[in-house]
């Protein structure tokens, strides 16, 4: 039951925020016209509920060139002065609220990975796809980038299991309180986060955060 009311809920609030944020859309839009290389957003294909692809939408926050005299030039290397605001106060997520709108994302759930990653899950680790992809989750609230893969995958596997109207606004609170202390943004100085290199079917033991307060 709970599952449509938050859908009622992402459909209406992605509709209002859209609105409200529309001069800040504006305003990084111009930002990023003037101080960035290539496109205002970033798009890539992420598989969704059920292992769907979808194109997943970000405010661009790296510059489009990889390379530099021959060398491979790292995340931190290629993000921008600007990008490093927009990531620090994850304004380059506000386009996913197009993704919310279209039903492709939730405002909370798993956050959507990359599509090469699906070969390479157990099937454990696969129970991420049973719900919508979020633009905040539970593992993000627990240590974002900061935290290990396995840890990750269980925080998200908690999540499917626990979504509830109550764990839904802690996350809401708790991920602005995190947008403030700017708590697991990037892993070390050279990646944003660390790439998931696929794992065997019996994961190592975490622990998980249950508290809600």
């Amino acid at each position: 039951m709970y599952r449509y009311i938050k859908r009622l809920f992402d459909l209406v609030f992605s509709i209002l925020i859209l609105i409200a944020m529309s001069p800040v859309f504006l305003l990084v839009s111009l930002a990023l016209i003037i101080c960035h290389d290539g496109p205002v957003l970033f798009k890539q294909k992420r598989p969704g509920k059920g292992g769907k692809i979808f194109t997943v939408y970000k405010f661009r926050t790296m510059k489009t060139q990889t390379h530099k005299d021959g060398i491979e030039l790292s995340d931190m290397e290629r993000i921008t002065g600007v990008g490093k605001v927009l990531r620090a106060l994850s304004i380059d997520e506000l386009p996913q609220l197009l993704n919310v709108l279209k039903g492709e994302m939730s405002f909370i759930g798993p956050r959507p990975l990359l599509d090469e990653y699906m070969t390479k899950y157990n099937e454990r680790q696969q129970r991420r796809h049973e719900i919508l992809p979020g633009i905040t989750g539970w593992a993000q609230i627990n240590g974002r980038n900061s935290i290990s893969w396995s840890e990750r995958f269980e925080l998200d596997i908690w999540y499917v299991d626990n979504m509830s109207f109550w764990v839904d606004f802690k996350i809401v609170f708790k991920t602005f309180g995190n947008i403030i202390k700017k708590d697991g943004i990037n892993t070390n100085a050279n990646v944003t986060m660390e790439r998931f290199m696929g794992s065997s079917d019996s994961m190592e033991k975490v622990h998980i955060n249950t508290n809600l307060f």
